[in-house]
């Protein structure tokens, strides 16, 4: 029996590139009733990203037959709790721009943002490798660890999103001076240390050779470039150390790692190696693993948003 229009969870994934909306039929059953997705076009300016969205909501309920009350949507940012404006998008025609608000005025429909990386670990949590392996777990953090490096955190199955909207964001924390500036204003962050560009951009320190992370890891496997050993060693021994803080604050049950650099195999043996040397206990329980979902959890994410209740969704 289809369930009721209530139980309908919708999403929206924001991204750089794409826009993507998903239906999913219940937080119990989340399987998938309709699927569209468009170009973000952020080149092109503000209004035409508020646009395309509207065309995907369109396409989706021309789909489903109807027009949800609310909508869930991941953004490639932070809404900030205060001001209501969104910040620290990598999209920068989304930065200082009430998106909520004009949404909401444009659509007739409440949304609930949260950022991409909060998606990421409520979507892996509800319908990802959380709920198949660890479906005990309490605490989860999602780490993204690609351009960029990001987090979230939920618990009890919420996002934890914070007073001023940047629970998780553990990539601008200081770990190491070696990392140099970092576009937030500050030196050292774990972004310019574990991010992709960073590492690559440490082995051409090396070498004077631009190589992509994979191949780094290839290289370093096969034991012929000692410069791509270090680079990878580099990676292990900072990951765990800072993780190893995210675990002293919030000990989760489970780490799910997500983003490019979350492929790299030494992350799960020499990384948590590195984790278990730094953490305040003298063992370590926590699991660290990889994602199941792949680019489909910021959507999945976004629509699980919709259900219960969440700070930034009135």
């Amino acid at each position: 029996m289809k369930p009721a229009q209530h139980q309908h969870l919708w999403g929206i994934d924001l991204g750089g590139t794409k826009i993507e909306g998903v239906v999913l039929e219940s937080p119990t059953t989340p399987n998938v009733l309709a699927r569209h997705r468009l170009p973000t076009g952020s080149q092109f300016g503000y209004a035409h990203v508020l646009g395309q969205i509207g065309q995907v909501m369109e396409k989706l309920g021309k789909e489903v037959g109807y027009r949800p009350s609310t909508v869930g949507m991941g953004t490639p940012g932070i809404l900030d709790p205060a001001t209501r404006l969104m910040k620290n998008c990598n999209s920068t025609c989304l930065n200082g721009k009430p998106l909520r608000h004009d949404l909401e005025e444009k659509l007739g429909m409440g949304f609930v943002l949260a950022n991409d990386a909060n998606c990421f670990a409520l979507a892996e949590t509800q319908m990802g490798i959380v709920r198949e392996r660890f479906k005990g777990a309490k605490v989860v953090f999602g780490v993204i660890m690609g351009t960029g490096v990001g987090g979230g955190i939920v618990v009890n199955g919420a996002i934890i999103n914070g007073l001023h909207g940047i629970g998780g964001e553990w990539g601008h924390n200081f770990l190491d001076a070696s990392g140099g500036p970092c576009y937030c204003g500050k030196e050292g962050c774990v972004e310019t240390v574990l991010s992709g560009p960073a590492l690559e951009k440490y082995y051409h320190a090396l070498t004077g050779q631009k190589k992509g992370l994979p191949e780094i890891y290839k290289a370093h496997q096969a034991g012929l470039d000692q410069n791509a050993t270090v680079t990878i060693n580099r990676l292990t021994y900072f990951f765990g150390k800072a993780i190893s803080t995210v675990v002293n604050i919030l000990d989760p049950d489970v780490i799910v790692v997500g983003g490019g650099v979350g492929n790299i195999e030494a992350l799960y043996t020499e990384g948590i190696a590195s984790l278990k040397d730094h953490v305040f206990n003298d063992y370590l329980e926590v699991k660290v693993v990889k994602p199941k979902l792949g680019d489909s959890a910021g959507v999945y994410g976004a629509a699980f948003l919709t259900v219960g209740n969440f700070p930034l969704s009135h």
